[in-house]
């Protein structure tokens, strides 16, 4: 046998290839993350637990270290898109995956959701967790500040399971490097979290930025403070995905994260198959047997066709090296151009561009991860579509107050002291920032939760659905319970109606139509016969592609200078205010939200409420009457 060079740790071995060849000496363990970050990356998170039951049990009997399955945005898509209990799917794929220990992800202080949460909620969601099945929690604060571990950590720690570190991967540059994000930056964090006393770490890159010589210099110093497991999560949005984790294992980390086929590439992860199939003959062989892998994969292709219409990237290319260039994660980009359609204003894409670096840098030069992406991401489109001019923040949303007085813990660097006193004049809780842990500081919620709730909720996992999401919570309630009709485009498309509408689609494109009257100058109608069945469809004419605008009502109120039109769409929250209610300038009618961050919408003069139609919990488009003060 010949003498080959080592790649850092790595050496090559005897090459087998069977399922039962010897176990290697160092082997790579694998992290599945297909039913949780897969589809949240690929397809906004719409993969109901239907259609992962049929592979479950097959990715059980793999051989992975742990199976992603929970938190991050399922817990909010599930209850608020697919009508499904977040609770249910955890306590479901627990019992049909009793091997493999199941992990999530949980946003410290935020657990999944967009704000830091009373120490009483954090506790029960947690233990809640642990009750219903979850192993281990991969824990990650969007500022890296660790003290939004501490509850959730005891809770983890008392009920013996695993506790999991993570350090958020940024940088300010397309290389690690500069005067925050360096090499010292992250290795001082490492050092934390091994002060914290946490069972392993995490290297969290959300955005796939990290370079493969990077992670490899990196690996290598973090090996000489720690022996603690090392775990590598990046993206493939760069497509550096695949090749940072080979450097990785190189150096030395222990685990890294991967998808299966189907749910692998573009803004998701690296695919396991090639992982398996690159390591045979080194002394950091999986072990995998590539025949279970690609059993699941074809399993997985039967109901990747319920989700093509998700699909997230309008390009026919699968990697995407802007991210490294303008610093903003796939998911946040997505947000940001799903926001400016829907306030017609797409074109100021650009201005988005060059204004975000700015305004980061003014709230702290935070990581972007949820919340902090979100965060940012709406402030820097409020400011492009309503300052007059550059730096002026005329609509703060509630999210960077919360920033600016610390409810979300220390920010990198300082905030821009005029932003920061702009944004707490008049903040409910004062007007000088606190630098203590902010759950300390959170008055508990769960009694009034379960006040609130008591006539709807049935047990303490509907309390902290409903403490964690109280609008979309109480609207899921009212489903799971029968007291309302579950809308139509929130229940799951059989697969007979999926290759229904594809035949449909493929005989449109044949031209296999019957052409009916025309419905408008834009639409045609057509008759199409499918199985038997008559369809009556609408197609756009050749001349007329583009999709018509929604008119608005015409009414003498929008004309009114007395009203208030929603300068943004989003969903009602609250009003603060109703029919008959006196106001005057200055004072808080109404919260919208939008992209998941609250606006506030202030009266501009004094008088007497009226014209309020929504209810909480209603949607509003841009231009649609909010209120009106005469």
């Amino acid at each position: 046998m010949m003498n080959f060079d080592k790649h850092g740790i790595l050496e090559m071995s005897k090459l087998e290839f069977g399922a039962d060849r010897p176990k290697a000496a160092n082997p790579i363990k694998i992290n599945d993350v297909s039913l949780r970050d897969g589809h949240q990356s690929l397809f906004a998170t719409r993969g109901r637990t239907e259609d992962m039951l049929p592979v479950a049990e097959m990715i059980d009997n793999a051989g992975y270290n742990a199976v992603e399955t929970w938190g991050g945005a399922t817990f909010d898509t599930m209850h608020r898109f697919l009508g499904e209990d977040p609770w249910e799917r955890l306590r479901t794929l627990k019992k049909v995956m009793p091997k493999t220990p199941l992990s999530m992800l949980l946003r410290g202080q935020n657990v999944v959701g967009y704000r830091n949460y009373a120490d009483d909620v954090v506790k029960a969601f947690v233990q809640r967790s642990i009750d219903n099945g979850m192993d281990i929690f991969r824990c990650f604060d969007a500022l890296n500040d660790y003290r939004n571990f501490e509850t959730a950590a005891q809770v983890i720690k008392d009920n013996d399971k695993h506790f999991q570190g993570v350090v958020c991967y940024t940088l300010n540059q397309p290389r690690l490097g500069g005067d925050v994000y360096n090499m010292d930056y992250y290795l001082n964090k490492v050092k934390e979290l091994v002060a914290f006393g946490v069972d392993s770490i995490c290297i969290k890159d959300m955005a796939g930025l990290i370079a493969p010589y990077d992670i490899y210099n990196m690996v290598r110093e973090i090996k000489k403070i720690t022996d603690i497991p090392l775990n590598l999560h990046t993206h493939f949005t760069s497509g550096m995905g695949d090749l940072a984790i080979f450097k990785a294992i190189e150096a030395g980390i222990d685990i890294v994260d991967t998808c299966i086929g189907p749910y692998a590439y573009r803004t998701s992860h690296a695919a396991v198959e090639p992982m398996i199939m690159s390591l045979l003959g080194t002394n950091r062989d999986s072990g995998m047997d590539i025949n279970k892998i690609n059993a699941i994969s074809d399993e997985m292709e039967k109901y990747i066709p319920k989700y093509k219409h998700l699909d997230n990237n309008p390009k026919y290319a699968t990697t995407d090296i802007n991210v490294l260039l303008h610093q903003t994660p796939g998911g946040m980009l997505s947000n940001l151009v799903n926001q400016l359609k829907a306030m017609d204003a797409l074109d100021k894409l650009e201005d988005v561009f060059k204004m975000l670096p700015k305004v980061r840098k003014d709230l702290g030069n935070i990581p972007l991860v949820t919340p902090t992406s979100q965060i940012v991401g709406v402030q820097t489109v409020n400011n492009v579509l309503f300052d007059s001019y550059e730096g002026e923040y005329a609509n703060i949303t509630q999210e960077v107050k919360d920033l600016c007085y610390g409810l979300y813990g220390k920010t990198t660097e300082p905030i821009n002291a005029e932003v920061q006193k702009k944004a707490l004049k008049e903040y409910p809780r004062g007007e000088e920032p606190i630098t203590a842990r902010p759950g300390s500081i959170l008055e508990p919620e769960m009694n009034n939760v379960k006040d609130k709730f008591k006539d709807l909720a049935k047990d303490i996992d509907d309390e902290v659905l409903c403490a964690l999401y109280p609008i979309t919570g109480k609207r899921f309630l009212k489903w799971k319970y029968g007291q309302e009709e579950v809308p139509d485009d929130v229940k799951a498309k059989t697969m007979a109606e999926v290759e229904k509408e594809q035949e449909l689609i493929a005989k449109a494109l044949s031209g296999e139509l019957t052409a009916g009257k025309k419905g408008n100058s834009q639409m045609t109608e057509m008759e199409v016969i499918v199985d038997g069945e008559k369809f009556n469809v609408a197609i756009p004419n050749g001349k007329a592609m583009a999709r018509p605008k929604r008119k608005k009502k015409e009414s003498k109120e929008q004309s009114s200078e007395n009203a208030l039109l929603a300068p943004i769409p989003g969903m009602i929250i609250e009003f603060k205010k109703q029919n008959g209610d006196t106001v005057k300038a200055g004072e808080h009618v109404v919260v919208l939200e939008a992209m998941k961050m609250m606006n506030n919408f202030e009266a501009h003069r004094d008088g007497v409420i009226s014209g309020i139609k929504y209810d909480s919990g209603d949607s509003v488009a841009k231009g649609d009457l909010l209120f009106i003060i005469e």
